[in-house]
């Protein structure tokens, strides 16, 4: 379905290539200009699947593969702008890489598919971690980095929860909350068949 939300979904797997070659190429400016707009269509891309009701499996699926290229490519290209940067902040890059991919394998291992809860946390950490590199990158404090890790940390700690209680795979669960309502209700369903 080609639509607004979508669109910005699907740009991000287009930024991805080309900020690996604009960090490659040590173009910093550009670099950074182009991850402001990949960030932003992460932030606007529900968003207008929301106000124009056009919240999809497709959609859900498209953002994370799209969180997933964007998510995989910056520490690497960070470590070709700012290596100083990457080398300093290694305890906890590396917490923030280890804590996104293990949810990852663990979601593609029982659903054989990402996970795309989108959750409350997830977007609130997103939106700490994103900003707060920025913040770094541009010279300032390391102090907001280290607290967004932890945030995020948390939320990809609420998705290992998610997955394990949810039964099936399903797209936009908002909170482990909310799994455990779907695990109850399916149950519920199941023993009343």
């Amino acid at each position: 379905m080609v639509n607004i939300a979508n669109i910005l979904s699907a740009s991000r797997l287009f930024l991805s290539p080309l900020l690996l070659f604009l960090a490659w190429t040590s173009r910093h400016n550009l670099f950074l200009v182009f991850i402001i707009l990949a960030l932003l269509t992460d932030l606007l891309d529900g968003y207008f699947a929301r106000k124009y009701q056009q919240v999809t499996q497709l959609g859900a699926r498209l953002d994370s593969l799209g969180d997933l290229a964007i998510y995989l490519i910056v520490p690497l290209s960070v470590w070709w702008l700012w290596p100083q940067v990457i080398i300093r902040e290694a305890p906890y890059v590396s917490t923030a890489l280890i804590s996104f991919i293990i949810p990852v394998l663990i979601g593609y291992a029982k659903f054989r598919c990402l996970t795309s809860y989108h959750t409350r946390g997830a977007k609130l950490s997103a939106l700490l971690l994103s900003s707060s590199i920025l913040l770094l990158l541009l010279g300032g404090p390391a102090w907001p980095f280290h607290i967004a890790t932890i945030f995020f940390v948390l939320a990809e700690v609420e998705e290992v929860c998610i997955t394990a209680l949810l039964p099936r795979w399903q797209a936009d669960v908002p909170s482990v909350f909310h799994a455990l309502r779907i695990r109850d209700r399916e149950m519920d369903g199941a023993g009343k068949t």
